[in-house]
């Protein structure tokens, strides 16, 4: 197989151009995707392998991204401990979890197999997908998912790094492995709520909870909401893949990481724009601050947001393949 921008990027190999790839690259802002929102709930769009399958794939046949992504979303893993999830459409679980009812939401082996249906959609994305492009699955962030699973409930720290610990790593390790074996290429581990942890937690407990997940081949950590000056520690970790937000300096980042690559990180807000002029003249202008492209993935600081003209986003792609081409 002819090696693929994202592979080169993956080992750190030299390439005139980026790969591109954005979280959030099937979503609201399509009306492709808008229309199968009329047929399918949120929860079908997910879980019925086909439609996901489909679905992963629209940003691909509208815009050519160079890498698709699993359809679906991070708390079915929470939904996979016991604790029930809806979405309506909104997501929220039907309790929170709790330091005195924890012990009914323990991992347990078969808890991998409520999330079978994620490995079912990759093998079927995989099987759409043009051989010049590659898949990746996804998970999320432990602290993110502590968040989201304790809700309102009033948990202390300790307790959440415990729980994350001997319940979430172990899941999440697993899930990794499942969806890697059936077919991603890397697995993203999405943790934008970082927002409540102390730094002093993060440096001291959560990097070894983030050195777990990282001991796993083609592992990418994307953070948001880092605490400060942490960016080091995590570097350390030596992640397959680092992603920075807009706040994060990228050339300085693509300097001191050595090892794996860096995903990110035009602020997502500016392709709001309504001025294609003023568009074009920001990419401009992020695109003539990178140096070397190497070990880089480009994309944004994080997701694409509902607003956002597709037309920018086609704006957007063909800049920088233009660019660097």
């Amino acid at each position: 197989m002819t090696e693929t921008l994202f592979d080169n990027a993956r080992n750190r190999v030299g390439q005139s151009c980026p790969p591109i790839w954005m979280m959030r690259q099937a979503g609201r802002y399509q009306a492709s995707y808008r229309a199968f929102k009329e047929k399918f709930s949120f929860e079908q769009m997910c879980k019925l392998p086909q439609v996901a399958s489909d679905v992963a794939m629209l940003p691909i046949t509208e815009y050519d991204f160079d890498v698709a992504i699993l359809f679906s979303d991070i708390l079915f893993h929470i939904e996979a401990l016991g604790i029930p999830l809806k979405f309506n459409p909104s997501p929220k679980f039907e309790f929170d979890l709790t330091e005195e009812n924890y012990k009914n939401h323990v991992f347990k082996h078969k808890s991998i197999n409520h999330l079978e249906f994620q490995a079912r959609a990759i093998k079927k994305t995989r099987e759409k997908l043009p051989f010049k492009k590659n898949l990746v699955g996804f998970v999320g962030g432990p602290w993110t998912l502590m968040n989201y699973a304790c809700g309102q409930s009033k948990v202390s720290n300790t307790f959440k790094i415990k729980f994350i610990k001997d319940n979430l790593v172990p899941l999440l390790q697993n899930s990794i492995r499942q969806q890697t074996k059936a077919g991603a290429d890397s697995v993203m581990i999405f943790d934008s709520g970082l927002h409540n942890m102390p730094k002093g937690l993060f440096d001291k407990e959560y990097c070894k909870v983030l050195a777990d997940l990282a001991s796993l081949e083609n592992t990418v950590y994307y953070s948001k909401n880092l605490p400060y000056n942490s960016m080091n520690k995590l570097i350390e970790i030596e992640f397959s893949g680092i992603g920075i937000d807009s706040t994060v300096d990228l050339p300085k980042m693509l300097q001191k990481v050595q090892k794996g690559f860096v995903q990110g990180n035009f602020d997502e807000t500016l392709l709001l724009q309504n001025s294609e002029t003023i568009l074009r003249y920001e990419i401009k202008k992020w695109l003539d601050s990178i140096q070397d492209t190497t070990g880089w993935v480009c994309g944004l600081g994080h997701g694409i947001l509902k607003d956002t003209p597709p037309a920018n986003v086609r704006i957007f792609v063909d800049m920088v393949r233009n660019y660097f081409r």
